[in-house]
């Protein structure tokens, strides 16, 4: 903390959670929808950037080895999550599943989600039956969705 304290005046404190580690792709505007689940399985205690993209050894579990209620309540936050973030065309929530309760954590919300050939988001969306090309076709039009609507706002100025 005092170390912390030399650099900022604001600290975040967060108490540890030991359990798993799993994500879900949100796609939409107003009505988003949540995929399937998976689950990441990393190679070391923490998955960090080491452990997903230099280690190459992080496995997936895709669908996510879930009871389907902790998979409803999972796709249900994700979608929460993304609406009171004001997120639009996609994002990947990120959960912690604690291991003592079986209590469920959202863990962060990736507005920019990867989109690489390592990427879950495709995958996730793909597991939940749209395939990669319609999957482009959805973004673009949720692109044109969201520029229509900025075009029919009206602004006034005040002067």
């Amino acid at each position: 903390l005092k170390d912390a304290a030399r650099d900022d005046r604001k600290i975040v404190l967060e108490r540890g959670i030991a359990g798993r580690e799993f994500e879900c792709a949100v796609l939409g505007n107003a009505k988003p929808a949540a995929s399937v689940p998976c689950e990441i399985l990393p190679s070391r205690e923490f998955y960090d950037y080491e452990d997903k993209y230099l280690l190459d050894k992080a496995k997936v579990e895709l669908p996510a080895r879930l009871p389907a209620d902790k998979i409803e309540e999972m796709r249900r936050l994700a979608v929460e999550c993304y609406l009171a973030c004001g997120a639009e065309g996609m994002s990947r929530v990120d959960f912690l599943l604690e291991a003592a309760t079986g209590k469920l954590y959202i863990n962060e919300i990736n507005t920019i989600p990867g989109f690489t050939s390592i990427s879950m988001y495709p995958k996730m969306w793909e597991h939940s039956g749209i395939p990669f090309a319609q999957l482009l076709d959805r973004l673009i039009e949720l692109a044109l969705e969201r520029q229509q609507a900025k075009k029919a706002t009206l602004f006034t100025r005040a002067d």
